[in-house]
C-alpha cells in the first residue's frame, strides 16, 4: 500500500469528506424547528469522521491513530441512526436518503480497511 504524505490523500478520508459534503447539502433542505437538534448532530457527526481521521494520521503512532479511527467510525454508524430519524420523523423519503446509505457505507468498508491497514503495520 502507498505511503501518504497527509490525511486528504487517504481513500477513507476522501470518500467521508465527500459524504460530509452530502449531508451539508442534505441538512439544508431540514425543516427550520431542526436547525438546532436533528441538523446540528447530523453536521457534527460527519465533520466528525474527516476529524479524526485527519487527527489520528497526524498522531504518528499506530495505535493513537487506530483509536482515533474507531472514533470517525462510530461517527459514521451515528449517521445511520440520524439518517433513520429523518426518515422515521417525515424530513426524507427512504429513497431520499438511500444514496446518502450507499456513501455512509462505502466510507465505512474503507475506514475499516484502513483501520486493517494500520494494525498490518504494527498497531494491534
Amino acid at each position: 500500500m502507498a505511503s501518504f504524505l497527509y490525511p486528504e490523500e487517504l481513500p477513507c478520508y476522501q470518500m467521508a469528506r465527500v459524504f460530509r459534503k452530502n449531508i451539508a447539502e442534505f441538512c439544508r433542505r431540514l425543516p427550520r424547528e431542526e436547525e438546532y437538534r436533528l441538523k446540528d448532530q447530523m453536521l457534527r457527526a460527519a465533520r466528525s469522521v474527516t476529524a479524526n481521521v485527519a487527527e489520528g494520521f497526524g498522531r504518528h503512532h499506530h495505535q493513537e491513530n487506530i483509536q482515533f479511527c474507531r472514533q470517525a467510525r462510530g461517527s459514521l454508524v451515528e449517521m445511520m441512526d440520524h439518517l433513520n430519524v429523518a426518515v422515521d420523523e417525515g424530513f426524507a423519503t427512504k429513497e431520499a436518503v438511500s444514496v446518502l446509505r450507499g456513501e455512509l457505507e462505502k466510507s465505512l468498508e474503507s475506514l475499516n480497511g484502513y483501520i486493517a491497514y494500520i494494525k498490518r503495520c504494527g498497531g494491534k
